[in-house]
């Protein structure tokens, strides 16, 4: 299969690249190269060779339709995106520009290349909006009522990758994703908690919890979303939510982390901050019955997983 990534070079994106190409894909990237580093498709470059072909490239520009269009990639798996929410509420014209707009130049970009899937990384925790906790853990029916300029981008894309369907034939499945977790996340940004409280830890610094530490997210580790993708690529169409179903609180995060470290140190606590959910957790049966998907990897592992891939990079 030849397959397109876009966003390759970040976190999930270089992920998925190395599990495609193990598999003796061929594979595509475009990246900007503004959040992903090079240095993630190194493993890449080493295995895949020249069935790995790398295009620094924004979204935003319609030189993306191009170069879609002339690679003609049988699955396009889009991963490209303004991913921080604080940004999107502060910038929302930027944030539509590259969530909207860039998104629609790759599914142009498929639609002229005769592409038959587009694998979507939508957001789980953002997407269904602050939901009644009756309605915990949510299914891929709860109402979408997205509350930062972020969520709605990503409800609106998938708006967008229906109609497409309807209209061209070009199916899609939409990946809601939980907290994704896992090795070569950013410890910079507001969506890498498991890397923030890592790398804080590992370098002696306290680590800052907002709110009283109760809220709880639905971390889910990369390798396991990353194996979600590639079954969809296959299997299923339409939404999937891609968590494990279970809550893990900030304060459970991080004293499970403190102790996989060998550090008793308590946090700092900080006020809550405005707007963010106090609970988020993802019913996964569709997932399960569509794609045969299962996660496999607890929080207590894959924390674990982070630890040791921050101990190698110091």
């Amino acid at each position: 299969m030849k397959a397109l990534v876009t966003g390759g070079a970040g976190f999930i994106g270089s992920t998925l690249v190395d599990r495609l190409l193990s598999e003796g894909h061929s594979v595509v990237v475009i990246d900007n190269l503004v959040s992903g580093k090079l240095a993630n498709l190194e493993q890449a470059k080493a295995q895949g060779g020249d069935r790995l072909t790398f295009h620094e490239l924004d979204i935003r520009s319609s030189k993306t339709i191009e170069v879609i269009a002339e690679t003609q990639p049988e699955v396009v798996f889009h991963l490209a995106a303004q991913m921080d929410v604080r940004v999107s509420v502060a910038q929302p014209v930027f944030d539509a520009e590259v969530n909207v707009i860039g998104s629609l130049h790759v599914l142009e970009g498929a639609r002229a290349a005769g592409t038959r899937k587009v694998v979507f990384a939508s957001s789980g925790g953002t997407i269904y909006g602050d939901a009644p906790d009756e309605l915990l853990p949510l299914d891929e029916d709860a109402p979408q009522l997205p509350l930062s300029p972020y969520g709605i981008t990503k409800k609106v894309f998938g708006d967008y990758l229906r109609a497409y369907k309807e209209l061209h034939g070009l199916d899609y499945a939409a990946m809601a994703l939980g907290n994704v977790f896992g090795p070569r996340q950013d410890p910079h940004g507001e969506a890498g908690v498991v890397a923030i409280f890592g790398q804080r830890l590992l370098s002696g610094q306290q680590c800052k919890i907002f709110g009283d530490g109760g809220a709880t997210r639905d971390y889910v580790y990369v390798d396991d979303v990353v194996d979600a993708f590639v079954r969809a690529a296959d299997q299923g169409s339409g939404l999937y939510n891609i968590g494990t179903g279970v809550e893990t609180s900030t304060k459970e995060l991080y004293f499970a982390m403190a102790g996989a470290a060998g550090i008793e140190q308590e946090p700092e606590y900080a006020p809550a901050r405005a707007g963010e959910l106090q609970r988020s957790v993802l019913d996964n049966a569709k997932a399960k019955a569509d794609l045969g998907w299962d996660p496999k990897v607890s929080v207590a592992e894959g924390s674990k997983n982070v630890l040791d891939f921050i101990r190698k990079q110091q």
